[in-house]
């Protein structure tokens, strides 16, 4: 296990290190600066009547410029989460007003408003150095932030092959887990350097992979809740069969970790190479950041495997499966989400409906569906094996 971790640990540095090389500090004002004349043509264009390049106009000012050229991400990293998700909703607000054929003058109102904005942040990202803790402390809550949720997956699916007497198979996630590491930095060299491709592509394929990750997930957490509520598999566990999980589950929990992993890792290196761009020298704290939030990460996985070994059978299996179709579901918003951002997906508000980002809850029909389905599914689950127990109960 120690091995496996230490192999993550080098691997993610040099992911890192590849990163760094040649990045020069990036000049956000200027950054600013570009995405208004953009928005700026995008406006004259709307004036002509021409919705929709005004339109496309407004998707290149905000994939090409404001993803691409990183200030997103270090407006997420240095500013706020909240800030970030604001200036998100602005473009997309901007946009739905064309397709509306809002007023002229409202549309051009809204455009300003995102340049003060955009002006406003970019002064504080080019502004006076930054504080040492600060640029530590944002390169430590990145790791944590986007590490958590995968070490949460990794972890509970690890205890749970040990718990149930398949301990053997634990090989399978730690392989699963390097390999989504490499899947990784092969994916974010192709798209900067080899495909080239758009920042909208990238919003697609992180969005695909968020709702991959919510099925998979989801099956597993319904199977656990299965095996959890049967005297069988009780059973089981107590004679510890070290053959009671089939092939297919075992690939299903190997595809948990894999997605877990693959899903943080390109996104985790792009907040690194945005906080790494513009520090200047003080990238020693955002290595520290890094290295402490390792150990972090370390420890949560370590708390999970080995305490979650005390808990009692049964309100392990449960607690586990709710965790897992927590993050089913906060998957399921955000994929949709990523795919609204990437114009793959239609936009249609829900009055009355706050954003919670916490539980990937946001206030459109296209991101509320899939959860709502999730939410029926996993009630309908419960109440099948339930009425399943009352049957194998009556049978004995």
């Amino acid at each position: 296990m120690r091995r496996v971790l230490l192999t993550i640990l080098v691997l993610l540095i040099l992911i890192l290190a590849w990163q760094r090389t040649g990045l020069a500090a990036i000049a956000w004002k200027k950054v600013a600066h570009d995405i208004e004349d953009v928005m700026q043509h995008s406006l004259n264009a709307y004036r002509q009547g021409d919705i929709e390049k005004a339109k496309g106009l407004v998707n290149d000012a905000y994939f090409d410029l404001f993803e691409k050229e990183g200030m997103e991400r270090a407006i997420l990293s240095n500013i706020s989460g909240r800030r970030a998700a604001m200036l998100e909703d602005e473009f997309s607000n901007i946009k739905k007003m064309m397709t509306n054929q809002m007023p002229v003058a409202q549309v051009e109102r809204a455009i300003g408003e995102l340049v003060v904005m955009l002006r406003e942040d970019a002064a504080r990202l080019d502004g006076t150095e930054q504080n040492p803790f600060e640029i530590f402390l944002s390169s430590f809550l990145i790791l944590i932030r986007e590490g958590f949720e995968a070490i949460l997956i990794i972890g509970a699916i690890i205890a749970y092959l040990i718990k149930s007497g398949n301990g053997h198979k634990v090989g399978t996630i730690y392989s699963s887990s390097v390999l989504a590491v490499l899947a990784s930095l092969v994916t974010a060299i192709a798209l900067q350097i080899v495909f080239r491709v758009s920042s909208a592509s990238q919003e697609v394929l992180e969005g695909i992979t968020m709702l991959l990750a919510t099925v998979v997930l989801f099956s597993v957490s319904h199977w656990m809740v299965g095996k959890a509520g049967t005297k069988a598999w009780q059973r089981y566990i107590e004679d510890k069969v070290q053959d009671s999980l089939s092939s297919g589950s075992t690939l299903a929990l190997g595809a948990a970790a894999f997605l877990a992993v693959y899903r943080e890792g390109a996104e985790t290196v792009l907040f690194y190479q945005a906080l790494l761009s513009n520090t200047g020298s003080a990238t020693g704290m955002i290595w520290l950041g890094f290295a402490l939030g390792c150990v972090a990460l370390v420890a949560v996985f370590l708390l999970v495997r080995y305490g979650s070994l005390k808990i009692p059978m049964k309100p392990f299996f449960l607690g586990t499966s709710l965790l897992l179709y927590y993050l089913a579901f906060v998957f399921a918003g955000d994929g949709v989400k990523e795919l609204q951002e990437a114009g793959f997906v239609g936009v249609t508000p829900v009055p009355g409906v706050p954003a919670i980002d916490l539980l990937g809850i946001y206030p459109t029909w296209q991101t509320l569906f899939p959860q709502i389905i999730l939410l029926a599914m996993a009630i309908g689950g419960v109440m099948y094996q339930r009425r399943n127990d009352r049957s194998f109960s009556a049978r004995e």
